[in-house]
């Protein structure tokens, strides 16, 4: 990992060596995103959910995944993007955040890919500023911007509604 920092306390968890990161790359509404790799535990292709009375419309539900119960996130709701259409296809990225697993919902899954320390920009003034607080910054790629996400962020929905 690159010596120099950027004081973004989610640098700490980007994988990778030298000046290289890697990320595992999803779509959520035509955008490409990046998790940093460390930060992912599971891939997983939709699966049945089962409804969480009283939770907020981010939480769309909870699975079990070999015995435990996890939190399902549409991520799509917490960028505050219109849901999904029921029965779109879609997929998962389970992740843990202090000994709790949560499977984000996302359009689609990409690839394991690694950019360079040189790609990276601090986050927009014209990111909205709800993404902004999910965002850890972006890189510029030939194909357009990959926003990283911030996991923990990301999962923190308690404080949002007391916030509200």
């Amino acid at each position: 990992m690159s010596s120099h920092t950027r004081g973004s306390a989610d640098e700490s968890r980007f994988a990778g060596s030298g000046d290289k990161r890697e990320f595992l790359t999803f779509s959520v509404d035509r955008q490409l995103f990046g998790l940093p790799l460390a930060s992912v535990s599971d891939v997983l292709d939709a699966r049945p959910l089962t409804p969480v009375p009283l939770a907020p419309p981010e939480v769309a539900g909870s699975l079990n995944l070999r015995g435990r119960i996890i939190t399902a996130i549409d991520v799509r709701r917490r960028l505050g993007l219109p849901a999904m259409t029921p029965g779109a296809e879609h997929m998962s990225i389970v992740t843990e955040s202090e000994g709790e697993l949560f499977n984000l919902i996302v359009d689609a899954v990409g690839e394991v890919m690694g950019v360079g320390d040189d790609q990276y920009e601090d986050n927009p003034v014209t990111l909205d500023a709800t993404w902004r607080r999910f965002s850890a910054g972006i890189y510029r790629l030939e194909e357009g911007l990959m926003v990283v996400l911030s996991v923990e962020p990301l999962l923190d929905i308690g404080s949002d509604q007391v916030m509200a």
